[in-house]
């Protein structure tokens, strides 16, 4: 067994397995037709079910054939210009190519003497974003595994912060369309059922600063303890992106902690014609930043950056065994001094292998061009009778619902919507999102993907359409 181990004696074999596997993936990439073959739970788990992992196929070949049939065929490809739904992009070439070397070399980046040269770029990466945020010259921050963790850590700073013993009196202030974590953090980070106060959004879907002005007003009122306010740049349902000056304004005002969760919005940071629309985000004192949204990095590449380094030291214990106290006077950088995590993948290397091959332009040219593509569908959507469109985008994304000619029920309507997105999805023809707005079931677009058209989105709101309009058909043959 030891022929298995990636080591100087089996490098051609570890060549030639790779090989391999590289070449399955690119035969299907290159003739995969639709996102979705329409596959069933029902339909797939008993394949897989019948796999006995205590009795190995001991070829690759074999195993990769296995594989076609229990993944490869029936994966959902985010590459498909009619993949339209989740906050998932296609990737870039060098960033793939980053995933196969720091796979292989296996480094782990919470110590100096694991990873040497990984720890620097790391580092570096980390300065880059936070110039390009405009933190200013003692900003930091530290790779995660995603949006979420980054606003945990975000959150566990400000609540340390804070600088009170009583977490009951802790308020976080966020928009009713801010994502689910904030509230998942607070929980874990021990605060009380009401520490989330949640403000309205307007007609945009952002925050609205009066009402978080009252809010905060009153928190002071009642002896309770403004923790942080959460500013959405890229909410995951809209891609709204709240007045990020006004809110800064405002935390300035109450001396409360302003995180951005730019985990979608980060992409402006690299655009070359939108980037006017997060400013406002250099005031801020953290900021989650997903590269695998709007970066097109392959699952995961996230951060947290900081604009006090300081502040990182809620999240630093030290171990004899790992990082004792002896190595931050000798200088020796150990990057599980600012994380959550101990082992910790070197997903740094992907965006550096990208902005190394690509440039930041080329990355922002890429979500420009989806950004506008998605006005153009917001026009297409605005102009067809069929559909009811919410709001204009800020980012990419596109929320609308099929209002049939001849239905006034709204829950019957809602029942099209969300068969419509069913049967879509069951057909492998395309694959869209939904969401509620004001309790009603709406679908969604979320455009990530350059290699979408307007003709794509046009012949999906047809197919959606087709779908809806069957299920009212057959509603109405049912009540007869």
């Amino acid at each position: 067994m030891r022929s298995h181990l990636l080591n100087d004696t089996t490098a051609e074999s570890y060549r030639r397995s790779v090989t391999e596997g590289i070449e399955r993936v690119a035969a299907k990439l290159a003739t995969t037709t639709r996102p979705f073959t329409g596959i069933t739970v029902d339909a797939l788990s008993p394949r897989i079910d019948e796999i006995d992992l205590d009795e190995p196929l001991l070829d690759t070949t074999a195993v990769l054939d296995e594989l076609e049939e229990v993944y490869l065929r029936d994966a959902v490809y985010f590459h498909h210009p009619r993949y339209l739904a989740h906050l998932n992009c296609p990737v870039v070439i060098p960033a793939v190519l980053g995933e196969a070397i720091l796979s292989a070399v296996n480094s782990s980046l919470d110590t100096w003497d694991q990873s040497a040269g990984g720890t620097l770029i790391e580092r570096k990466l980390i300065d880059w974003t936070a110039a390009r945020i405009g933190l200013g010259p003692v900003a930091d921050g530290v790779f995660t595994s995603g949006g979420t963790q980054s606003n945990l850590q975000a959150l566990l700073l400000a609540r340390e912060e804070a600088k009170t013993d009583s977490l009951a009196r802790l308020r976080v202030f966020a928009s009713e369309v801010s994502h689910f974590s904030v509230r998942k953090s607070a929980k874990l980070l021990g605060l009380g059922q009401d520490a989330v106060v949640s403000i309205p959004v307007d007609h945009d879907q952002r925050m609205q600063t009066v009402a978080l002005a009252r809010e905060l007003e009153r928190c002071r009122r009642d002896g309770l303890v403004p923790m942080a306010v959460v500013a959405t740049a890229g909410t995951t349902d809209f891609g709204s992106i709240d007045p990020l000056p006004e809110i800064a304004e405002l935390c300035e005002q109450y001396g409360t902690w302003m995180h951005v969760d730019a985990a979608y919005g980060c992409g402006l940071l690299a655009s070359v014609k939108y980037r006017d629309r997060i400013d406002g985000i250099e005031r801020a004192d953290s900021v989650t930043v997903d590269y695998h949204k709007s970066f097109f990095q392959p699952v995961s590449s996230s951060a947290v950056l900081v604009r006090d380094s300081s502040t990182l030291r809620h999240a630093t214990y030290h171990a004899e065994y790992l990082n004792p106290r002896r190595m931050v006077q000798e200088r020796i950088p150990n990057q599980v001094d600012k994380s959550l995590q101990t082992t910790r993948r070197f997903d740094a290397l992907k965006l550096w292998m990208t902005l190394r091959v690509m440039g930041a332009d080329g990355i922002g040219q890429l979500f420009d061009e989806v950004c506008d593509l998605a006005v153009e569908g917001w026009n297409l959507l605005a102009a067809d009778p069929r559909y009811d469109v919410v709001v204009a985008p800020s980012l990419s994304t596109l929320v609308f619902r099929y209002l049939p000619a001849a239905v006034t029920d709204p829950a019957e309507i809602d029942r099209a919507n969300l068969y419509a997105r069913k049967a879509l999805f069951a057909s492998g023809d395309a694959v869209v999102a939904g969401t509620k707005v004001q309790g009603r079931h709406y679908l969604k677009f979320t455009l990530l993907n350059p290699e979408t058209t307007v003709e794509d989105i046009s012949a999906v709101l047809d197919l959606i359409a087709g779908h809806a309009e069957q299920y009212l058909g057959e509603s109405l043959d049912r009540a007869s």
